[in-house]
């Protein structure tokens, strides 16, 4: 399984990656496998502020439907476009082209409270 250690993870197996203040932000590769064949992923929160832990969207797989929890607090700005018609993205390369969204971070420091690497791999095997 992948754990890239550029990265920050949550204990809902949500990945974040900073650039600046604009955060992007998937599923794990774990949840991913977990999860199956990603068939939809919906999100109708764009333009809004969230709160850290909050959930910004869905997303369903052949499976079953989950809950997307947003890693720190901000506002909603994009949602992957390629989604919409290559869900299955999500599955083939969740820390790429299988993004979901990007949030206006209200303080970039919440990042420091979520797990590198090292401690998602040790959470979940």
């Amino acid at each position: 399984m992948n754990f890239p250690a550029d990265l920050r993870y949550t204990k809902d197996h949500e990945w974040i990656k900073m650039d600046g203040n604009i955060a992007t932000v998937g599923i794990t590769d774990f949840a991913q496998k977990e999860l199956g064949d990603i068939v939809y992923v919906e999100v109708e929160t764009i333009g809004k502020a969230l709160a850290a832990g909050d959930v910004f969207g869905t997303v369903e797989a052949v499976k079953t439907v989950s809950d997307l929890f947003l890693p720190v607090s901000g506002t909603i700005t994009e949602l992957n476009p390629a989604l919409n018609n290559s869900p299955e993205l999500v599955n083939n390369d969740p820390y790429g082209e299988g993004w979901m969204i990007k949030v206006k971070m209200d303080n970039p420091e919440d990042i420091n409270a979520l797990m590198d690497a090292a401690g998602y791999q040790a959470i979940v095997g």
